[in-house]
């Protein structure tokens, strides 16, 4: 896929060069190509949604088509910048489009105000790339394994309160180059010099691209972990307590067909852990993995929260696309509360 963009696209324009002359003078002009050559769907348009349109607009895909089924509401403005607050009661893809038109007009953007969930399968076959926010864990395995049959790139992220995440899955042969410095082998007249002089040398100044592949795994496997065996129960103090937190908040948004709210608070915290204890069970593990208190710090979408998601998630888009640098594989979860992120593998080894 990325082969024929390149074939059919393999001129920059005087005006896009300069446009975008940072970033080819960051990751080459080859990688700006294939992200000039790729159209993006992004489902979901609240503060996370709107963080990761901002990035792949400024990085310059090809184009970008906004879904959203749902009307502005005043929580929804909270964290979301691309929707003026005169927008109230319009579809938020369509209220988001003219400022995300605006940050540039090379890309070109589209809204679209269906459910995803009516989407047909062949719908989502017409792109590079498909990123799901805010959406139901049954619809992400379903285009996750739909398009894992078409080599499409597929990415889920979505922020609770203070704890936020991104899963990707690039399929089962996901080729990338890596910038590397130089290594220099010692000369020949130097090699009698003693044992420092015969090791080789990294020159600084200069790099080389490594050519290099990764395997991802479904979302459907990576959330279906088997944490009965011993292996899997000794390396829980390794394990990111956020992955077990996902499990419970979309459980709940399975169960209430929406997010946890703050004006249902009492309620929605006393479902969550009851929730929390039947997930953790059915697991085979013990509640006190997610503390009583965990219920406080999930709640509604903050803003410095999907910025920092919305840049992961937004950046490992634009490396997959443009094949450039080393992914992260397959989760990343940023913690609020501790200021601080982690990158995990949940999956076959």
């Amino acid at each position: 896929m990325i082969d024929m963009i390149e074939k059919e696209e393999s001129i920059i324009s005087e005006e896009e060069a300069a446009q975008y002359d940072r970033q080819i003078r960051l990751w080459g002009l080859d990688a700006q190509k294939r992200l000039r050559g790729s159209r993006v769907l992004l489902v979901g348009l609240r503060g996370l949604g709107a963080e990761v349109a901002k990035n792949l607009i400024l990085a310059g895909v090809k184009g970008l088509t906004l879904l959203d089924h749902e009307q502005v509401t005043e929580e929804s403005c909270r964290a979301q910048f691309l929707i003026p607050v005169t927008a109230q009661g319009q579809n938020r893809a369509q209220a988001s489009l003219e400022r995300a038109q605006y940050l540039n007009p090379m890309v070109e953007v589209k809204a679209d105000t269906d459910r995803v969930e009516t989407k047909p399968d062949k719908f989502f076959l017409q792109f590079e790339a498909v990123c799901l926010t805010g959406c139901s864990r049954d619809l992400m395995v379903r285009v996750d394994q739909l398009c894992a049959q078409h080599n499409i790139k597929v990415f889920c992220g979505d922020v609770f309160g203070y704890h936020g995440y991104m899963f990707s899955d690039l399929g089962q042969e996901h080729n990338y180059v890596e910038e590397k410095p130089k290594v220099v082998k010692p000369k020949t007249d130097e090699s009698n010099d003693g044992p420092e002089a015969k090791k080789p040398k990294v020159d600084p100044n200069e790099t080389t691209m490594i050519k290099k592949t990764a395997s991802f795994c479904s979302l459907k496997v990576a959330l279906e972990m088997d944490w009965t065996n011993e292996k899997a129960k000794s390396s829980l103090k390794r394990t990111p307590v956020d992955y077990f937190l996902l499990h419970v908040l979309l459980k709940f948004r399975t169960d209430k067909g929406r997010d946890p709210h703050p004006e249902s608070f009492e309620a929605d915290a006393t479902l969550l852990r009851q929730i929390r204890d039947d997930v953790l069970e059915a697991m085979g593990l013990s509640s006190e993995l997610l503390p009583h208190d965990f219920v406080s710090y999930c709640f509604s979408e903050m803003a410095p929260v999907c910025a920092v998601v919305g840049g992961v998630l937004g950046q490992e888009v634009v490396k997959a696309l443009s094949q450039r640098d080393a992914p992260h594989k397959n989760f990343f979860f940023f913690d609020g509360m501790k200021g601080s992120g982690v990158v995990d593998y949940f999956g076959p080894k």
